[in-house]
């Protein structure tokens, strides 16, 4: 039997079969299964008389696939099925934009995945044709990249060539699929034009102060000589090469999105989206209402621990403060004593990605030998660096409250920390000894503010903070600033030039900053922009 997805069905329904050599078998048909005589045989034929009502090219009741697709994508190839209608001021049919995400053409071809996703976008793509819609149905590829960059320096190819030559092979590959793309849109993120509005794009974002420059703490591989994403590093080495990677802040240009986190989030209200991507995309952006907290760091007068907390409410339980390896901090605070130890525990743990470190099971940490100052109480409280604090959200550091914080309380009984419980539950009892107690409750242990509810507890803490300029209410974000960085060659040059600075007496006229030897400075305090009308700014061309 032949085995048709609802929606196709519908449509061979509702448009009548004459239109079905806009369809490609491909779609319709689970080929594991003989083929039913139920479609007109027409369709199977692999003559160009579509008139034919006798298959005798399929006397086994089989698709003849490798005939079949030939006869059709040749057919929709001449005629230019999938064209995009040029519209006019007289047109007067509904509009629909199709787009996949483009590939990246990798050396390996299409893998299954691809299929996969464009399939269903194919089908949509064919549905709104076949019900009146002018369809632009584009396709292209992303051809900047990484691998293309790292293969060069293995084989010496140059990327342009063996680029070309992945995108060929992912053309034939498509087209050999069946999808009904309009092949005269055809784009590749690597041409000329292209290139020409992204770096015009760019500009405007610079313009706009959304484009900036700022040390952040990233990937770097120094193997493949460029910043790694989180998902590219896998226990502290290179996704690709297995380079070494180590955490390190570098200048890099950022893209300032988090100017508009607030409003992405507004704009999820009344999507209709499945409740599990709604929930996935406000995680993203994970704003938090809550309380800034400084601790002194004790016997340093100007340097200060700043942490923030939703649960302000449970200070009084805090029995050590945990820093992110890279904290900027952690060298000042660590003791002459715990020097040597710390610096080995932070080498370590920044070879691993901060996803690494969020989805290990085990954490570790280290003592500083370093004391803050509890903003209430006054008391020393430990510094300790833990791989569970990452320097890339929040402040990079945390107050531990192991009582009442689930990561606190297993990092308090792995290393022996003290437990303070400042939050009982208004009715009934904790079970102290099964792990920490973190929904709302009353507050303990706590002097001023004992036998006060969370909610009121939190706001009466995050005042008196306030008023002793030790902290108050802030709004946060997991939502980081995207950091838009390139590859050493393969990547879009960003249009903006920084000043080379020589010493002074030297005629810049005589010099070359790419000479080994040439003593000079890159002033990346002064950076200006290509004028719009020289994009764009293109690779230069390379010997090696």
């Amino acid at each position: 039997m032949i085995r048709i997805s609802n929606m196709v069905l519908s449509i061979l329904l509702t448009t009548g079969m004459k239109r079905a050599a806009a369809f490609t078998p491909r779609a319709l048909i689970s080929t594991q299964f003989g083929v039913s005589s139920t479609l007109p045989s027409s369709l199977f034929s692999t003559t160009d008389d579509s008139s034919t009502n006798t298959n005798t090219a399929n006397p086994d009741n089989r698709y003849p696939f490798a005939s079949v697709e030939k006869k059709w994508q040749t057919h929709w190839s001449e005629n230019q099925t999938f064209k995009t209608p040029i519209r006019t001021s007289e047109s007067t049919n509904p509009k629909k934009y199709v787009l996949d995400m483009f590939p990246y053409p990798s050396g390996a071809g299409l893998h299954v995945g691809h299929p996969e996703g464009y399939t269903a976008s194919d089908i949509m793509a064919r549905y709104w044709r076949m019900t009146g819609y002018d369809v632009l149905h584009p396709i292209g590829w992303d051809s900047f990249g990484l691998p293309a960059e790292q293969f060069a320096i293995q084989t010496g190819a140059k990327p342009a060539i063996t680029t070309k030559t992945n995108i060929a092979t992912f053309k034939r590959q498509l087209k050999s699929l069946g999808f009904s793309y309009d092949w005269e849109r055809e784009i590749a993120t690597t041409d000329e034009d292209y290139v020409k509005w992204t770096q015009w794009i760019f500009l405007q974002l610079y313009k706009t102060g959304l484009a900036s420059q700022s040390m952040a703490t990233v990937n770097w591989c120094a193997g493949l000589g460029t910043v790694l994403s989180n998902e590219e590093v896998i226990n502290g080495l290179s996704e690709r090469g297995d380079f070494p990677v180590e955490r390190l802040p570098l200048r890099q240009w950022v893209l300032k999105i988090t100017d508009y986190a607030d409003t992405l989030e507004e704009g999820l209200e009344g999507m209709d989206w499945p409740s599990g991507t709604l929930s996935a995309q406000k995680q993203w952006i994970g704003k938090s209402v809550g309380c800034s907290i400084d601790f002194d760091v004790k016997g340093m007068e100007t340097e200060k621990v700043s942490v923030f907390t939703t649960r302000a409410d449970t200070l009084m339980g805090v029995t050590y403060v945990t820093l992110a390896p890279e904290h900027p901090l952690v060298s000042s605070v660590t003791s002459p004593e715990q020097k040597e130890s710390v610096d080995e525990y932070v080498k370590t743990t920044s070879s691993r990605s901060d996803l690494d470190r969020t989805s290990a099971k085990e954490k570790t940490g280290i003592f500083t030998g370093g004391y803050a100052i509890h903003p209430l109480t006054g008391d020393s409280v430990p510094i300790w660096i833990g791989d569970y604090v990452l320097g890339s959200y929040g402040t990079g550091a945390v107050m531990a409250v192991p009582a009442h914080d689930e990561r606190d309380y297993e990092f308090a009984q792995k290393f022996g920390l003290d437990i303070k419980w400042v939050v009982d539950p208004v009715k009934g009892e904790h079970d102290r000894d099964a792990g920490a107690y973190t929904a709302p409750g009353v507050s303990v242990n706590s002097g001023e503010f004992d036998g006060l509810k969370t909610a009121k507890a939190i706001k009466n803490v995050t005042y008196k903070l306030n008023e002793m300029n030790k902290g108050g209410a802030v709004t946060t974000y997991k939502l980081r600033d995207w950091v838009f960085s390139r590859q050493r060659y393969w990547g879009e040059p960003i249009p903006i030039y920084f000043p080379v600075l020589f010493p002074e007496g030297v005629d810049p006229a005589t010099q070359d900053p790419k000479m080994e030897g040439c003593e000079h400075t890159i002033d990346y305090d002064t950076p200006f922009a290509v004028e719009e009308s020289e994009l764009p700014l293109k690779l230069p061309e390379m010997d090696d």
